[in-house]
């Protein structure tokens, strides 16, 4: 298992949900329902994402599942705000140590993301999770709340290798590279047809995204959109 999901704290501003259902943070009966929820979504996919399999995963009568998660969705919420934390203390721990400069800190993020769409856990959760937030509107604001984080958190290192930027041109090129990387996990995620080729993108992409937080402008941002347009 990646580190990054061993170690559960808000990157952004934007305020999260509050906490779903009758949920008992640490007791045990809860962290059964989540175990068996993300096994069920990781192992078995969104069709079987039912509260009565997951209930049948960890043992337990449908009801006594349903009296702490009422509804599946929020279990993909509580799901995301824990994945949230243990990223935050990972960033604590290898990221934000000092007497690293900005770039290092970006290629950090950059080394730990793309490590962790290599795993099985993070490769099945999350193409499961878009499978479900194209069916369930909450499950979609949950999945595009947890990725602004993630572009926060990318954005803080681009902003301060670039401060010349706008923040807006800061997001669009955070964006970009936060896209960039999710897009790979069809390619070279867990057991996807070109993995062995992961540790070389990896490095490409190191090397190139920090490049381009180093080295693009305004002009040149509104360039492209001109050429796009």
């Amino acid at each position: 298992m990646s580190p990054i999901l061993e170690t559960v704290s808000e990157f952004a501003t934007e305020p999260a949900p509050s906490r779903p259902g009758i949920y008992a943070r640490g007791s045990e009966t809860v962290d059964q329902i989540l175990k068996a929820a993300l096994d069920v979504l990781i192992d078995e996919g969104a069709d079987a994402f039912t509260l009565r399999r997951i209930a049948a995963r960890c043992d337990m009568k449908v009801g006594n599942v349903s009296y702490h998660f009422p509804r599946k969705e929020m279990l993909i919420q509580v799901m995301l705000d824990e994945m949230l934390e243990s990223y935050d203390k990972l960033l604590e721990e290898m990221v934000r140590k000092p007497g690293l400069t900005a770039e290092e800190r970006l290629k950090l993020v950059i080394i730990l993301c793309l490590e962790d769409i290599q795993t099985k856990r993070t490769t099945h959760l999350f193409t499961e999770l878009w499978a479900l937030a194209n069916q369930s509107e909450f499950v979609a604001d949950r999945v595009r709340l947890f990725y602004s984080k993630v572009h926060e958190v990318i954005g803080e290192y681009v902003a301060q290798i670039n401060p010349a930027l706008s923040p807006d041109e800061v997001h669009s090129v955070a964006l970009f590279i936060s896209a960039s990387m999710e897009g790979s996990t069809p390619f070279l995620g867990h057991q996807k047809p070109w993995a062995a080729k992961m540790p070389v993108f990896t490095a490409l992409a190191a090397m190139s995204f920090v490049h381009l937080a180093k080295t693009v402008t305004s002009r040149d941002l509104a360039g492209l959109m001109t050429e796009a347009a």
